[in-house]
This record gives C-alpha cells, structure tokens and sequence, in this order.
C-alpha cells in the first residue's frame, strides 16, 4: 500500500482537474486528439488514493496527517 502524501487542497484539486479532463473527453466528440483528455485518469486516481509516486520520488508531502 502507498503512504498517504496528498491531502487537502491538492487533492481536491487533483480530483476536479480529473473529472474536467474526462468530462472534456466526452463531451468533444468530435475532436481529433479527444485521447489526450484521457490523462484527466491520472490526477483524478491520485487525488481518490491520496497517493502520489511522483510525489514519493522527490519527497514531497501535502497531507497534514500527523505522524508519530
């Protein structure tokens, strides 16, 4: 299981840019490189797991869960 390294506002804003991106993928139908929306898959995953593995190779951590 992944250590827990996003939280709060970069999470939310990783599951709304996700939802945004799919959204555009289905609504623009008739759009030549519609696939490319499909990247919206990534932040939307991190954002539900709360779990980033760019995140863990550079160090970074947004959660502000308390660690003992």
């Amino acid at each position: 299981m992944l250590a827990k390294n996003v939280g709060g506002i970069d999470r939310i804003l990783r599951i709304v840019v996700g939802l945004a991106l799919l959204a555009g993928f289905f609504l623009n139908a008739e759009a030549s490189l519609r696939w490319l929306y499909l990247i919206g898959i990534l932040p939307l995953a991190t954002g539900l797991m709360q779990s980033c593995p760019a995140y863990t190779l550079i160090g970074v951590n947004t959660c502000s869960a308390r660690k003992d």
